[in-house]
């Protein structure tokens, strides 16, 4: 085995923590991916990895190495396609991550186009509403909207989705159409958590000087975008979603906007990625791709 193929074995076991989960991710032997490392360690003279019954985890001088692997492997693959044109020219593997909703909604229709394009290119699509680790999980970027505020990543900005208050026309039938911040007290609210059991922050408007929150009575609570949608189309309550992301159902007639009035904060929209010294062509080509595809959907960001 060549040093550079160790290396990409060390870098996902690295990532992963685990032998048996980067072999099962790079399709080969747990065995190969042991000698694999024991070969680095060997040939670099120090111990990359310390390792349990339970987990793999970097020594100091294997996360220097880590850093130094992803950055020379990189630049390999700019390397091997830097003198080349065309579609052929971008090739490999591309690990992303994004909202279930925005996955299904607007990337997936629109990927056998860009794959069209570049078939050499091998796409694992991760599609979650928590927030992946991104060094940990092996990710090449990621899609998140709300806040970024870990110091170790870049963090590009798309725009921003411009968020309205729903609820279905059943709703409104037996509740009445809420107006004012006074109204919602006699409203059920569909609470949104990133993890059950946490605290909802409640429904948010501008009262003309700042952003506030506001508690609500609900009967549901959900951790996930999908499920966020559907309680609300199933009349349980208000939600307060991307303007975007809704239309089709306003125009279906399954959604109705309520207390226009009353308007959340925007919420910014970014791509990903770790710090490195040179990024990847074939990343680079697939983030102008998703900014491009997300422009009709997203407004300019605050402040921008």
């Amino acid at each position: 085995m060549n040093q550079l193929e160790a290396m990409q074995i060390f870098v996902r076991v690295a990532e992963l923590g685990s032998f048996t989960r980067a072999a099962e991710s790079l399709g080969m032997p747990k065995a190969s991916m042991s000698t694999a490392v024991q070969q680095l360690e060997s040939e670099f003279g120090t111990q990359l990895l310390h390792r349990t019954t339970r987990k793999v985890q970097m020594t100091l001088d294997g996360r220097a190495c880590y850093e130094r692997c992803k950055d020379l492997l990189a630049d390999m693959d700019e390397l091997r396609s830097m003198f080349q044109h065309g579609p052929q020219s971008l090739r490999g593997r591309l690990r992303v991550d994004m909202p279930t909703l925005v996955a299904r909604s607007t990337v997936i229709p629109s990927l056998p186009a860009f794959l069209s394009q570049h078939p050499l290119l091998q796409i694992e699509l991760s599609c979650t509403d928590r927030k992946v680790d991104l060094v940990r999980e092996g990710f090449d970027c990621v899609m998140r909207v709300g806040s970024v505020e870990d110091p170790s990543v870049v963090a590009r900005p798309l725009g921003a989705y411009d968020i309205g208050n729903y609820a279905s026309p059943e709703y409104v039938r037996a509740h009445s159409m809420p107006r004012t911040v006074e109204d919602l007290a006699h409203h059920q609210l569909i609470h949104y958590v990133g993890t059950l059991g946490a605290k909802s922050m409640g429904f948010e408007y501008h009262d003309g000087v700042a952003y506030r929150t506001v508690d609500m009575p609900g009967v549901i609570t959900v951790n996930s975008a999908e499920a966020y949608q559907e309680s609300c189309i199933a009349g349980l309550g208000i939600i307060q979603a991307p303007r975007s992301g809704v239309r089709h159902l306003i125009e279906q007639g399954r959604l109705v906007e309520v207390a226009p009035d009353l308007r959340a904060e925007p919420m910014p929209v970014w791509l990903v990625y770790a710090h490195r010294r040179n990024l990847s062509r074939r990343v680079q080509v697939f983030m102008t791709w998703i900014a491009e595809l997300m422009k009709p959907h997203l407004i300019a960001l605050p402040g921008a």
